[in-house]
């Protein structure tokens, strides 16, 4: 489907079965000396036609057309006439600008790949960093941000790969990235399914010091650089940045919306593209008169629409590489029709590229059928957890209120344990913050900073009671996931809009007030203990004290037959505890790994703990055989391991 070149021209190909005439434009016939598309009395001659292939597709060649030609298809039907963009063009123009573009025919092997050898990181041993790329970052060539003045582009995120590798995240999750009809998104609102979104493009005549930037990176990894040619193509930035983000070490996820189109639709979009008659949504073809989300539910019965989607995600696999995929709102594709459509669609995934990651965000009463394979279940490995995250973000809100406020410790207890329908830990992908919970425009957004102090986002309340909250996050079964600017303690919500005041805080980090850099080093040596401890990667966890009047929760970590297990105590009173007895499943020697104390005024020179080393005794406590009597800092969280490292 779409345009596929070949050495002496393009074939083209597009489904609109109740056409009555299809004919395609392209080359030199779209320039702007004599663009038909601005010209609404012009219609296609007889050999701009293309044929019927009696399977509801239109197909033809055009000889001599090749990579980076424009091209438009002009459909005709019962209901209206005109230009339709082709709905699997890889690439848009950015002049005609969108909604106006036209499609741009694209060798989907042009761009030089430097990732051989790439190994995505295994499923559990995930840790995923969620942005959005228009409001991420974005700078000009002396460095400084510009986000207030535009929007982020796919080059603009490799700038910040080197901090996100030394972060120690090793997946990148981007918002939705297909072309929107908005001037700015948060993404899930796109029309364009195979076409990345211009506005995170940037214009060939303006490469400069990108080209060298994204050439310096690759001499460090001993690649080849990329010429001005390479790089000029949108779809070959954005590939970049997916190479590059392989060469880092990071695996990269795709947000990609199946439950929807739109809202907004244009008269050149996939809405109603065979042009029957409009007085009947159900003829829009692709779509149904269902609506979610201020847009239209795809018609997942039809063949050709769940194939489709099916090859839009098998797509990005193949042309683009990536590793893994993030469904949107699979609940409404399921209760509007579309179970035997997931079950298709994850078999052809995992057929595709069984190493990439599927993540279901679904919220259906029966959860567990979300990872369980078909017929029983949709089949895919993973999905959102909603029990932690509420657990923490509602224990932060108890604690703000002070410290004789009571605590309730016995949904994160819960939430702790992974649950008996779920087959292992890393299949529920864990968070505290994401693009819905921090968003500025929702009424109940909130940052963790507030949720832990309301009154003051940089006190000493806020900052601990956020490495507490974030450390049981890291220490909890699953996957664990962070949103932009959660790493280094970023207080106020986000807006996908770059001209409003609501972006991240980089300068935060270079703030005289060293708050942010300080949970920055937290958060970086969290990724490390993760890593280091193997218990926290598995499924295994019991919460032998959730104490509510000491305020206290001690988390049990371990692989069975190996001698790895680590204890995690969670403190949420204001004041520190000294000898305080805990339960311990062996008696002996174990080593404090971690102190979230030591990240007060980074690094704190007296940290309440215990000096990197706890004896425990044979007598039992909390149905351990063991106990020791332990120092807790307040509002702190320390991790005693059998071995420093796994």
């Amino acid at each position: 489907m779409g345009a596929t070149a070949w050495p002496d021209g393009t074939a083209f190909r597009t489904w609109a079965p109740n056409a009555t005439k299809v004919s395609v434009v392209a080359g030199s016939a779209l320039s702007a000396t004599s663009d038909p598309t601005s010209n609404p009395s012009w219609r296609p001659a007889p050999e701009d036609g293309l044929a019927r292939l009696g399977d509801g597709s239109w197909g033809g060649f055009l000889a001599g057309i090749g990579d980076g030609d424009p091209y438009m298809f002009f459909v005709e039907g019962a209901g209206s006439s005109g230009w339709k963009r082709d709905p699997h063009a890889r690439e848009l123009t950015l002049t005609p600008a969108f909604p106006d573009s036209y499609g741009v025919v694209r060798n989907p092997s042009d761009y030089p790949w430097h990732d051989e050898g790439w190994q995505p990181p295994k499923f559990d041993e995930l840790i995923i960093y969620q942005l959005h790329v228009g409001t991420f970052w974005a700078q000009d060539e002396n460095g400084r941000d510009v986000r207030a003045m535009r929007g982020g582009l796919f080059l603009d995120v490799a700038e910040k790969l080197d901090h996100l590798q030394k972060l120690g995240v090793n997946a990148i999750q981007l918002l939705p990235i297909q072309e929107f009809e908005t001037a700015f998104s948060m993404g899930y609102n796109g029309v364009d399914y195979y076409s990345p979104e211009g506005a995170y493009f940037i214009p060939a005549n303006q490469l400069g010091w990108r080209l060298a930037s994204v050439n310096r990176m690759l001499a460090r990894f001993s690649k080849q650089p990329l010429t001005e040619l390479q790089l000029a193509p949108g779809v070959n930035q954005l590939k970049c940045l997916i190479d590059l983000c392989h060469l880092h070490g990071i695996a990269v996820i795709f947000d990609l919306v199946y439950n929807h189109a739109g809202g907004g639709f244009d008269d050149r979009s996939i809405w109603f593209y065979d042009r029957q008659r409009t007085d009947n949504l159900n003829n829009s073809l692709y779509f149904t008169d269902q609506g979610w989300a201020g847009g239209q539910i795809f018609a997942y019965w039809n063949e050709f629409v769940s194939r489709f989607l099916i090859d839009n995600a098998c797509f990005f696999l193949g042309e683009f590489r990536i590793d893994g995929i993030r469904y949107d709102e699979v609940r409404v594709i399921e209760n509007n029709g579309g179970r035997a459509f997931c079950q298709q669609l994850t078999s052809a995934v995992r057929a595709t590229n069984p190493a990439a990651i599927q993540i279901a965000e679904y919220w259906n009463a029966d959860r567990a059928s979300a990872v369980q394979p078909p017929p029983q279940g949709l089949g895919f490995d993973a999905e959102l957890g909603d029990r932690l995250r509420d657990a923490l973000r509602d224990l932060l809100k108890q604690a703000s209120a002070g410290a004789s406020a009571p605590l309730d410790l016995s949904a994160v207890a819960g939430a702790l344990v992974v649950p008996a329908a779920i087959p292992e830990g890393w299949r529920l992908v864990q968070c505290l913050e994401n693009q819905d919970l921090t968003y500025a425009p929702h009424s109940d957004a909130a940052r963790v900073a507030w949720l832990a102090d309301i009154e003051d986002r940089r006190s000493w309340y806020a900052r601990s009671r956020s490495r507490v909250a974030t450390g049981l996050l890291f220490a909890a079964p699953g996957i664990p996931a962070l949103f932009m600017g959660q790493e280094f303690l970023e207080d106020k919500n986000w807006s996908d809009n770059p001209g409003v005041g609501d972006l991240i805080w980089w300068e935060g980090l270079d703030d005289a007030n060293p708050v942010m850099r300080d949970f920055l080093e937290f958060v970086t040596d969290l990724t490390k203990l993760r890593r280091s401890q193997p218990a926290l990667r598995g499924s295994r966890a019991h919460v032998s004290r959730a104490e509510n009047f000491d305020r206290v929760i001690v988390l049990h970590r371990w692989i069975e037959g190996q001698p790895k297990d680590v204890v995690v105590v969670a403190n949420l009173a204001e004041q520190p505890k000294q000898g305080y007895a805990i339960g311990l499943p062996f008696a002996g020697d174990w080593f404090e790994v971690f102190n979230s104390d030591v990240y007060d005024h980074f690094p704190n020179p007296a940290p309440v703990g215990n000096d990197g080393h706890v004896r425990s005794r044979d007598e039992p406590l909390d149905g351990f055989p063991a106990r020791a009597e332990i120092a807790l800092p307040a509002n702190g969280l320390i991790v005693l391991a059998r071995s420093r490292v796994g």
